[in-house]
């Protein structure tokens, strides 16, 4: 009997013993578990930050844009079910706060600075060009089932030649150059000065004045202005 009561203890410190170890075993599982779960993690932070590096500096704004023309286009398609007006909801939707900043805002905002440099002007005319584009959201839908994660380009995206246009877009282009340059034909051009020109005007306002009773009068009156300027006029 005395030696069991000596195994007794014995058994039982190796069996807290053993539970200790697979406690810690327990614990060690989950901390390489932790290790891997992290790791993994950071990989695929650094594998997104490097797609964000390599996608240009305005894409956030732009894919920001897209999505909210996207939920706009939604936002009229439920109010023509409903047979609402969606300007008429939208303003509801407005604060007066948010309304009275956007009208002192307008207030100061001048469309037309005048001519300062040519790239300024470039500036404007491509800003006034893509104002009047309307996307065609039914087909970034198709191509953005289509392609995937394809349809946003990276620095290491081969587009040349990908993309094919539509007979509409090429029609469209067509149209808007043609109208360009219907509206640039009407504008006129300013004449150089020429310094061997006769003077015959004070200011620039009579020049003008005398060119235009030039072009009407010019042959009734050529004489007598010879005789003036050579000083025989009777």
């Amino acid at each position: 009997s005395g030696s069991e009561d000596e195994a007794r203890p014995s058994t039982a410190a190796a069996a807290a013993a053993a539970q200790k170890r697979e406690e810690r075993l327990r614990k060690f599982r989950e901390l390489h578990m932790k290790r891997n779960e992290a790791r993994k993690l950071n990989h695929q932070e650094v594998v997104e930050e490097d797609k964000r590096l390599k996608l240009p500096a305005n894409w956030e704004a732009k894919k920001a844009r897209l999505e909210w023309e996207l939920k706009v286009e939604e936002k009229k398609k439920e109010c023509a079910a409903r047979g609402e007006d969606y300007e008429r909801v939208k303003l509801l939707e407005i604060s007066a706060e948010d309304a009275e900043r956007w009208e002192r805002k307008k207030k100061r905002k001048n469309p037309d600075l005048g001519f300062s440099d040519y790239a300024a002007a470039q500036l404007r005319k491509y800003q006034r060009l893509t104002r009047q584009i309307k996307p065609d959201l039914e087909q970034y839908e198709k191509l953005k089932e289509q392609y995937g994660e394809a349809l946003y380009p990276t620095s290491d995206s081969l587009l040349h030649g990908t993309h094919v246009p539509s007979k509409e877009g090429v029609d469209r282009m067509v149209a808007d150059l043609e109208k360009q340059i219907e509206k640039r034909e009407k504008y006129s051009r300013r004449r150089p000065y020429n310094d061997d020109a006769d003077i015959d005007y004070i200011n620039e306002r009579n020049a003008k004045f005398n060119k235009k009773a030039e072009r009407f009068y010019g042959k009734y009156t050529a004489e007598i202005k010879q005789n003036l300027e050579r000083g025989t006029a009777v």
